[in-house]
């Protein structure tokens, strides 16, 4: 694999190796550039809870594993404006462990969260082998998010599902609004259902409510022209993988895949991808 992952280094959105969102692969030719996920749904507003850590019900198999975390930055041309790399060691015993570079990833049991959480707070719970769900806290123990396409005000522990959560504010590295504006902005979408909705997933809306840029609604950037957005996955210290996109919407989307695949099964699909496109130019050359 060592020598497929170094030819991993820069791909346009037209070569990303992604099946239909909708879950129906269908074998059409050319380029998908830009709207792969415009009509999709997305997949975290889709799953069932899982079992908290405090029963039973997590084994071995069903276990958040940080290790197999995507880790990647996003530019805007030339501007960072996210960037996901830093220590993913568990927090309950001080300090996030690893010695690794960048923030504290670490992520905690919800019980324990809410003794970090502060109005205005960004919140991201996550599982294996599923998207990570946004949230934004509110005080008082609750949070709002958007959850099976309704905008709902749900206390933490409830909306958690029994994932282990963590802060992720520094994550988007735009202007944050005042944390009082932040959670009046939530509170006042609470209700909001089906067609009234104008974000695509948890993230979108809890990112919005922070930020307050158009970029995070459906449809607030044009599909047209120039690519301008990078997603950068960092699969080892030298290695990496680029893909560009027409926008921020759509560039999330594919994160948000990746991030439910997990680092081994994304390596695993990107090698095979291009092990298909090699064999393709040694059957054309031999004709």
């Amino acid at each position: 694999m060592g020598n497929q992952v170094e030819r991993l280094t820069h791909l346009s959105y037209a070569e990303v190796p992604t099946a239909d969102p909708t879950g129906s692969d269908r074998e059409e030719p050319g380029p998908r550039i830009g709207v792969s996920y415009i009509f999709s749904v997305d997949e975290d507003e889709l799953e069932e809870p899982v079992a908290s850590e405090a029963g039973t019900g997590v084994t071995e198999e069903n276990t958040y594993d940080a290790r197999n975390e995507v880790e990647c930055s996003v530019y805007y041309r030339d501007q960072c404006i996210y960037e996901k790399r830093g220590s993913f060691g568990k927090s309950e015993g001080g300090g996030g462990g690893g010695g690794g570079e960048g923030v504290d990833l670490a992520t905690q049991p919800p019980e324990t969260l809410l003794n970090k959480c502060k109005p205005g707070d960004l919140v991201e719970f996550v599982a294996k082998n599923q998207c990570p769900h946004w949230a934004v806290y509110v005080g008082d123990f609750q949070v709002v998010h958007l959850h099976k396409a309704e905008i709902k005000n749900d206390f933490l522990t409830d909306a958690s599902q029994g994932r282990r959560g963590r802060l992720v504010n520094h994550l988007y590295k735009f202007k944050a609004r005042p944390p009082e504006s932040v959670v009046q902005c939530a509170l006042q979408q609470v209700g909001l259902k089906g067609v009234q909705l104008i974000w695509r997933s948890s993230e979108c809306f809890a990112a919005w409510c922070r930020c307050g840029r158009r970029e995070f609604k459906a449809g607030g950037e044009l599909r047209i022209g120039k690519q301008p957005y990078r997603l950068k996955v960092h699969l080892s210290d030298k290695a990496s993988h680029t893909l560009e996109f027409q926008s921020l919407e759509d560039l999330i989307m594919e994160r948000r895949r990746n991030d439910q695949l997990g680092k081994v099964a994304l390596m695993q699909e990107l090698t095979a991808h291009l092990q298909t496109e090699e064999q393709h130019r040694t059957e054309l050359d031999a004709q």
